[in-house]
């Protein structure tokens, strides 16, 4: 006997319809994304340009989003991008690293001065002269967590599209600003792949590890509500292997430079729906803070390098107000420093997720009481 057939009601296929067209709006404006950002790479590349496969992509990224094209990385891809970079990162630390660890209090010691200053300097000019309102110049302000900052920054009353817009300039504005800094003045030139190419420079029981360290640590961090779940747990799981010298090994240079090509999609894709008018006044002014903050953070660090035998340009990057994964991927290119470097960044997230919000409220309190 023949079983009756089935047949949905159409609004359950026009729901199912709906769904699938999305799907595949969504996996072609991901494909332009990633298709643009490799081709930006490649050109950067060609140019032996710094950092090219993050900047070029980065850069293709902006400029397309700027003229209307329909780009967008998931969230859930671009964190497994940074999960893969925090286990490169990871395999940066070793034994030899700590040795020299009492010079770690003076660069971490630099991060909170530098924080504060740079800071203190972006909200007073982002209530001088942009008039934002007390919330969004504060949570505008600070060099750390762009969705955590932004999320607590609407939550109190403030703009988040200013306050995501402004971050995602900073970031974007710094990483650019180092990144030739380093390659003109201090003549380190991150080009290339920044690990030695292909799967062969790990067994694949290392290759299993390191990919465990990813799938495990990235939402054992964020069940844990660490900051920057995605890249600090699967760095401290890494860390902790080669530490112990079970593992020695690193992800493939292909599998780094297309995590590079995606986060620079990302942070590109970001700027997508917005015009030039709605841009330029917010977009100007972050620039500029942008620009003084990396001045204030190199002042910091060259000043601080004199206290201990880290150098400046090291310090530099441990300061800097770009974004964590992004300054890593530029101290990869100066070997052991990249561990020293994410370790403060790491410090200065942490720093200004917990007491950004808190701080904040002591203020408000403070005036309400004066008033």
């Amino acid at each position: 006997m023949r079983r009756p057939r089935i047949v949905k009601p159409s609004a359950t296929l026009f729901v199912d319809g709906f769904r699938a067209a999305r799907l595949r709006v969504a996996a072609l404006r991901f494909a332009l994304s990633i298709g643009l950002g490799a081709v930006g790479g490649a050109v950067f590349f060609a140019l032996a340009l710094p950092l090219p496969w993050m900047l070029g992509a980065m850069t293709a990224a902006t400029g397309a989003a700027l003229a209307g094209a329909p780009l967008a990385v998931p969230a859930q891809v671009r964190n497994a991008m940074i999960a893969i970079l925090g286990v490169l990162l990871g395999s940066q630390f070793t034994i030899d690293l700590f040795d020299r660890i009492a010079e770690w209090y003076v660069g971490l010691s630099g991060v909170v001065l530098s924080t504060a200053l740079a800071a203190g300097m972006a909200y007073v000019a982002f209530r001088r002269l942009g008039g934002y309102d007390r919330v969004t110049a504060y949570f505008a302000s600070m060099p750390g967590g762009l969705s955590e900052m932004m999320v607590l920054g609407e939550t109190l009353g403030g703009n988040g599209r200013t306050i995501s817009l402004t971050h995602g300039t900073r970031i974007l504005v710094a990483v650019f600003l180092i990144a030739f800094y380093f390659r003109l003045v201090e003549g380190v030139a991150p080009v290339g792949l920044p690990v030695p190419a292909g799967p062969a420079a790990a067994s694949w029981i290392d290759l299993l590890a390191l990919v465990a360290c990813a799938l495990v640590g990235y939402p054992a961090a964020k069940a844990l509500r660490v900051p920057a779940a995605q890249l600090v747990g699967p760095l401290v799981l890494s860390a902790a292997l080669h530490l112990s010298g079970l593992v020695s090994a690193h992800p493939p240079g292909e599998l780094i430079a297309a995590a590079q090509v995606v986060l620079g999609a990302a942070i590109g894709a970001r700027f997508v729906g917005m015009a030039f008018n709605e841009l330029r006044r917010i977009v100007l002014l972050a620039v500029l803070v942008a620009v003084l903050m990396v001045l204030v953070t190199a002042g910091a660090a060259y000043g601080l390098s004199a206290a201990t035998d880290q150098s400046g340009p090291v310090l530099f990057l441990a300061f800097a107000p770009g974004g964590l994964a992004e300054m890593s991927l530029i101290a990869l290119t100066m070997g052991s420093a990249a561990a020293f470097v994410s370790t403060h960044h790491i410090a200065r997230i942490i720093l200004i997720v917990i007491a950004a919000p808190l701080l904040f409220r002591l203020a408000e309190r403070g005036r309400r009481s004066l008033s």
